[in-house]
C-alpha cells in the first residue's frame, strides 16, 4: 500500500509538472526573432534576422570581432529610437553608426536582415529605414579588430573579398588606420559641423544656414616631409599609431602633414581616434585600458569655436559668455530664440524693416581670415552694404584696416576685443529679445493685468450681489441662513448617498 501512494504521489507530481510547463510555454511572451545567439558569433551568414529585444536598456549585441572588445548591435537612443552601430565594449563608446541623422523604432517588429548579400533594417511596414547597396553578392558579414565592419564575398580561390565597409561611411569618428578620403564627411553627432579634404587642407565646416556651409577652421598641408604632387592624386587623411592625424597622398611614401598628438612618437597599447565633437571642435583620444584620455583638439581657444556662446553671444576670453545686447542677460541656451537665428530677410515672407539693428563696439568676428570681406571707408558705407543686401545679417568694421567683414548666415558667436575701433552692425528680428528685461517686462504686465481682473471681478461680484438682493434671493449667497448648502434641487456633494454614487462611478 505504501508503495502504491508513493507511486501516485510521483505521478501526480508528474502531471503537475508538465502542467506547469505547459502553461509556462503557452503564456509567455514570444522571444524577439533572432539568429546572432552567442557572444562568440564572428560572422553573419545569408538569411540572418533579427530584431530588438523589448527588455534591452541601451544595447543588444549581434555580432563581435575577434577580441571581443568590440561588437555590432542595435544601439537605443532616447528610449524609443534605434540605429545599428558598432561598440567599444569596454567603454560603451559607438565607434560607427549606420546612419546619425536617421532613426528607426525600437520596436520587436523592427528588423535587420542580411539578404541578397546586403544588411537591411525595415520596419513594421516592410520599409526600408537603410541599407547597404543592393546586389552586392556578400556572402558574410564580419567585424574586424579595427572596428571595420565588412561584407565579404566568396572567391573561387577559396579566399574573401571586401564588397562594403564600414570604413568607407565614417560617422563622427575616424579609428587609428581608417584612411579618410576626399570622396567621405565626418559629421558631428548634432549634424551642425562637418569635415572634409581640400587639394592641400583639412577643413571644418558650420551648417549655420541651410543649403550653404561656412569654414571656421582650416589646415593646410605643411609638406615638411613630403610635396604634393600636382597630377599624382587627391590626400587623404590617416590616425597613425605613432600618434598624430597625418595627411598623405599616397600609401608608401611620408605623410605631407603631421598634426601631433600628446603621445606623438610614443605608441600605446591602446585604441586610437579622432572625433569631430557636437561644439565643432576635432579632438582625439586613446584607450589606456580604463578611460579615454585626452590627447588632441584642433581648436584650443574656446572663443575660436564656431559658436561657443549661442546666437548673439559675446565670448570673453577667460570670462566666459555675456550677450552682444548689454540689456539682455545671457542664459544657456543663448542670448535669443533658435527661430531669431534661421532663414534670411530675403523674399515675402520677411519684409525689409522686419528687423531691428544691434550696434556694439570692441567685437571681432572668429576666423575672420576665412570669412569674405571687402574695404570700405567708413563705417557707415559698411553698414548700408549689408543693410541693402537682404541676405546679409550682419558687418564688422575696422577702422584701422577699413575692411567690412559681412556675415551671410544668422549672427552666432562674437569675440569681445579691446579694440574699440572694431564696430559690429547686427540685424536681429523684430520681437526676438529675451532674457532678464524681457522676463521682467512680462512678468510685470502679467501681475498689472492680474491685478486689473481681480478688481473689475471683486466689483462686478459686488454689483451681482447687490442686484440678487433686491429680487429677494439674499439666501443664495448667506452661508449663515443656509448652513453651506444652495437652495433647490442642489445636493450637498460630500453626503453620504454621493459618496456612493461615486465610488460606484470609478
Amino acid at each position: 500500500m505504501k508503495n502504491f501512494v508513493n507511486s501516485a504521489t510521483r505521478l501526480r507530481a508528474t502531471h503537475l509538472l508538465l502542467l506547469l510547463t505547459l502553461t509556462i510555454t503557452l503564456y509567455s511572451p514570444p522571444c524577439p526573432l533572432t539568429e546572432a545567439a552567442s557572444s562568440s558569433t564572428q560572422e553573419l551568414l545569408p538569411g540572418f534576422k533579427a530584431r530588438p529585444d523589448p527588455s534591452t536598456a541601451s544595447f543588444q549585441p549581434l555580432l563581435h570581432d575577434p577580441t571581443g572588445a568590440l561588437s555590432l548591435g542595435f544601439l537605443r537612443t532616447n528610449r524609443t529610437l534605434l540605429s545599428l552601430a558598432v561598440l567599444h565594449l569596454p567603454s560603451s563608446e559607438p565607434l560607427w553608426v549606420s546612419d546619425p541623422t536617421r532613426f528607426s523604432r525600437w520596436s520587436d517588429k523592427t528588423e535587420l536582415s542580411f539578404t541578397n548579400g546586403s544588411l537591411v533594417i525595415s520596419d513594421p511596414g516592410s520599409r526600408v529605414v537603410w541599407s547597404t547597396p543592393n546586389s552586392l553578392g556578400g556572402d558574410r558579414v564580419v567585424l574586424l579588430n579595427s572596428s571595420d565592419l565588412q561584407i565579404q564575398k566568396k572567391e573561387n580561390d577559396g579566399g574573401f573579398s571586401v564588397v562594403w565597409q564600414s570604413f568607407d561611411f565614417p560617422g563622427s569618428t575616424l579609428v587609428e588606420g581608417q584612411n579618410f578620403t576626399d570622396a567621405m564627411a565626418l559629421v558631428s553627432g548634432n549634424g551642425l559641423y562637418s569635415m572634409r579634404l581640400g587639394k592641400d587642407f583639412m577643413g571644418l565646416y558650420a551648417a549655420f544656414k541651410t543649403g550653404s556651409e561656412q569654414i571656421y577652421w582650416k589646415h593646410t598641408a605643411m609638406e615638411a616631409k613630403a610635396d604634393i604632387i600636382e597630377g599624382k592624386g587627391p590626400i587623404y587623411a590617416r590616425v597613425n599609431p605613432d600618434g598624430y592625424l597625418g595627411m598623405y597622398q599616397n600609401g608608401t611614401g611620408p605623410p605631407v602633414d603631421v598634426q601631433p598628438f600628446t603621445n606623438f612618437q610614443r605608441p600605446v597599447n591602446g585604441l586610437l581616434i579622432v572625433r569631430l565633437e557636437p561644439d565643432g571642435n576635432l579632438k582625439g583620444y586613446y584607450w589606456d585600458g580604463s578611460k579615454w584620455v585626452f590627447n588632441y583638439q584642433a581648436i584650443s581657444d574656446t572663443c575660436e569655436l564656431p559658436s561657443p556662446c549661442g546666437s548673439y553671444g559675446l565670448c570673453n576670453s577667460g570670462s566666459g559668455c555675456s550677450c552682444l545686447d548689454n540689456r539682455t542677460e545671457y542664459a544657456s541656451a543663448g542670448c535669443l530664440p533658435a527661430e531669431s537665428g534661421s532663414g534670411d530677410f530675403c523674399g515675402d515672407v520677411v519684409a525689409e524693416d522686419d528687423f531691428w539693428a544691434l550696434r556694439r563696439k570692441g567685437v571681432e568676428l572668429p576666423f575672420k581670415e576665412l570669412i569674405r570681406h571687402e574695404t570700405a571707408s567708413s563705417l557707415e558705407e559698411c553698414e548700408d552694404t549689408c543693410e541693402k543686401n537682404c541676405s546679409c545679417w550682419g558687418a564688422v568694421y575696422s577702422n584701422s584696416s577699413g575692411f567690412c567683414y559681412t556675415v551671410d548666415f544668422p549672427i552666432q558667436t562674437l569675440l569681445s576685443v579691446g579694440d574699440e575701433t572694431k564696430v559690429g552692425y547686427f540685424k536681429v528680428r523684430k520681437g526676438a529679445r529675451k532674457g532678464r528685461v524681457g522676463v521682467l517686462l512680462r512678468a510685470m504686465i502679467g501681475v498689472l493685468i492680474g491685478v486689473v481682473l481681480v478688481f473689475v471681478g471683486f466689483i462686478g461680484f459686488v454689483v451681482y450681489k447687490a442686484w440678487m438682493r433686491r429680487r429677494g434671493v439674499k439666501g443664495f449667497f448667506d452661508d449663515d441662513q443656509t448652513g453651506g448648502v444652495s437652495p433647490g434641487p442642489y445636493k450637498d456633494l460630500g453626503s453620504a448617498s454621493f459618496r456612493s454614487l461615486e465610488m460606484c462611478n470609478r
